[in-house]
């Protein structure tokens, strides 16, 4: 073990990155006990090129017989971690946009700042953020956005960074069968966190744009995300508000939907009844529109700035990973084939 008696694991998923995938390698520091490629099912056969091409002894390959997306892949790596009995699961992408080199600076955060996750944030600087394509920019900001609200992160952005850092403790609680295998993983990967209680940061970290072609199409995941995002909110406000408890959110929420549905309902009704009959309405009525809708929207502020609040600051007393890395050593965790 190599970093601060850490047994340090990095998962690289592979798709279409066989041009780039052993420089990624090449770059891993001592720090690094065991990476871990997946073939996600490459046209390019990355897996097979990795196998053939690399002498390092930490490297073991292992292959999907169907591509699964990166999640599917990144998942498949950390069983194979934490089979290996691995402390702290690194994902870095074979493309070659995440520098090796910032590993001990990610593993340090992890540490430093006694966090369950950490991940990448190439927006934290304006020199970072001015390398990024226009077109990444926008589209990163906006799903920055839909992932505070759905996952409770309200303290992180870049979601689709994919340069991550995990305890093992924690990835052995997740529910991996119930986690998003394809682009939107990683926003789905913090909305599960947030149900167990993680305590999440970001790390600030430059991008690498060079020939790679990325499999993200902005312009053809939104309408996606926004439906996916939307989904984890209710599931998140449903599950930490009303099934885990009821606190001064909860009733929050509930009053202001009800105060604005009953004004927004109430109001409606009377504009368009005095539209059909041409008479105009009452100040009372008026009143009785406007006065419950405002009280409603000031309640919903008053919950959302409440829900601010309750992002995970103070790591958890979890089971000892010890114990929970059982699962992961059974023939689910090694029924990979090396290409």
């Amino acid at each position: 073990m190599s970093f601060m008696h850490k047994k340090v694991a990095v998962i690289i998923p592979c798709y279409r990155v066989r041009a780039h995938v052993l420089g990624v390698i090449a770059r891993m520091g001592k720090e690094v006990d065991l990476i871990v490629v997946v073939d996600d099912a490459c046209p390019e056969h990355s897996g097979a090129h990795v196998k053939q091409s690399c002498s390092d002894p930490r490297v073991q390959v292992i292959s999907n017989s169907e591509n699964q997306g990166v999640g599917g892949a990144t998942m498949a790596g950390y069983k194979v971690a934490l089979a290996q009995e691995a402390d702290i699961l690194v994902k870095v992408d074979g493309d070659g946009q995440m520098d090796p080199v910032l590993i001990p600076d990610i593993l340090k955060a992890l540490l430093d700042k006694d966090a369950d996750y950490v991940k990448g944030n190439r927006f934290y600087r304006l020199a970072h953020a001015r390398s990024m394509p226009r077109i990444r920019l926008i589209g990163n900001l906006l799903l920055s956005f839909m992932t505070k609200v759905s996952s409770g992160y309200w303290n992180l952005v870049d979601p689709t960074n994919g340069f991550t850092a995990l305890r093992a403790e924690v990835a052995c609680e997740l529910p991996f069968e119930k986690i998003e295998k394809r682009f939107f993983f990683e926003s789905d990967l913090l909305f599960h966190l947030n149900l167990l209680g993680a305590v999440a940061h970001d790390f600030s970290m430059r991008a690498v744009y060079g020939d790679e072609k990325s499999n993200l199409k902005i312009s053809h995941i939104f309408l996606e995300f926004l439906a996916k995002n939307l989904r984890n909110t209710f599931r998140r406000i449903g599950t930490n508000y009303f099934t885990r408890d009821f606190n001064l959110g909860s009733a929050e929420l509930t009053f202001g939907l009800l105060f604005l549905s009953f004004g927004v309902v109430f109001g409606g009704y009377s504009w368009l009844h005095g539209v059909a009959t041409q008479t105009l309405q009452s100040s009372g009525t008026v009143m009785l529109a406007a006065l419950p809708t405002l009280i409603g929207l000031q309640l919903l502020v008053a919950f959302f700035s409440y829900d601010v609040q309750q992002v995970p600051t103070v790591r958890l007393v979890r089971p000892d990973a010890a114990q929970l890395r059982a699962q992961f050593r059974t023939s689910d965790a090694t029924d990979h084939k090396s290409p």
